[in-house]
């Protein structure tokens, strides 16, 4: 299978701020997840690929052919941008017409393809309607309009969840999936691991600049769960309930917070834990009020896994 990315020790300075940092990965036809906190890297890595920013070092390729100050290749190419790059005072139809027009299709066929994205992202209704006026997930679909009408072999979406309904959201992950199926290249980033779970398998980890790790997602999965979770619950008669936890084999250990009806515990082993917190809740019959994970994100995860605890 060829190569569609290829990079070899990528890195990129803003002045003395590390953008990126000695990246050599490779990405093949399907969809790919890059995944890491927010400030990790990842729109770095995203514009660099897409000749947006010139390398300080090392050297970037896009279907073999080095991206930057390579306009021809940008055809093939879609993207969809973490913020909002529009001209508000054009309707929503008129944006996606020209996109395309400005891709040298026919006034026709552009007209065509621009019916079908917007229909198939439900803003057919609101084609006429200036941009400006556009809710944040009116846009969001629009920016994955754009980025897919041409049907660019390499699709490049930064954070394309942001802003989109539940019913939006599971549409723009079968449409990625879908994508994926048809033989496009889809690089998808995110830094939440279940949107990025439930478009691919393929996992490219990045933190502070740098490619953490990269595999499939039970490896990625395998890396997470060893990082321990501390598990927040409110209920009444708290003590009663944090007696019951210690005895359990997967509870690390248990703090009491100055909120008298709060416990926190610590477990590696959060499915199980939670299964047996439900049994406790039932045979105790507590009233619960809020159970919630305080460091449940990726960048506390990333700070266990390197070592800064």
């Amino acid at each position: 299978m060829r190569a569609v990315v290829q990079t070899e020790k990528l890195s990129k300075y803003y002045g003395n701020v590390l953008g990126l940092s000695d990246v050599s990965v490779t990405i093949e036809p399907g969809v790919v997840g890059l995944l890491g906190p927010n400030g990790a890297g990842k729109s770095t890595f995203l514009k660099l690929i897409t000749g947006q920013l010139k390398p300080s070092l090392g050297e970037v390729k896009v279907f073999g052919q080095p991206v930057w100050n390579n306009p021809h290749i940008f055809h093939q190419i879609g993207y969809c941008p973490e913020i909002d790059a529009f001209f508000p005072d054009l309707s929503g139809w008129q944006f996606l017409k020209e996109m395309l027009r400005l891709h040298h299709f026919p006034e026709e066929e552009a007209r065509r393809r621009a019916e079908e994205v917007l229909k198939f992202l439900h803003l057919f209704g609101d084609k006429d309607r200036l941009i400006r006026s556009y809710s944040r997930g009116m846009r969001q679909r629009l920016k994955i309009a754009q980025a897919i009408a041409h049907e660019p072999q390499l699709i490049i979406l930064d954070e394309p969840l942001n802003g989109l309904d539940p019913l939006g959201r599971r549409k723009v992950i079968r449409l990625i999936r879908r994508l994926g199926e048809k033989g496009q290249t889809v690089i998808v980033s995110s830094h939440v691991l279940p949107e990025i779970e439930a478009m691919t398998k393929r996992i490219i980890l990045i933190h502070q600049g740098k490619i953490f790790a990269e595999g499939n997602i039970h490896y990625i999965r395998d890396l997470i769960d060893t990082h321990p979770h501390i598990i927040s619950i409110k209920c009444d008669r708290v003590r009663e309930l944090a007696a019951a936890l210690v005895k359990e084999p997967e509870v690390i250990k248990i703090f009491f917070t100055p909120d008298p009806q709060e416990i926190q515990v610590e477990t590696q082993q959060r499915d199980i834990f939670f299964d047996r917190l439900q049994q406790l809740i039932l045979q105790l019959d507590l009233q619960v009020e809020a159970i919630t994970s305080p460091d449940d994100n990726l960048q506390a995860v990333f700070d266990y896994l390197i070592g800064e605890k």
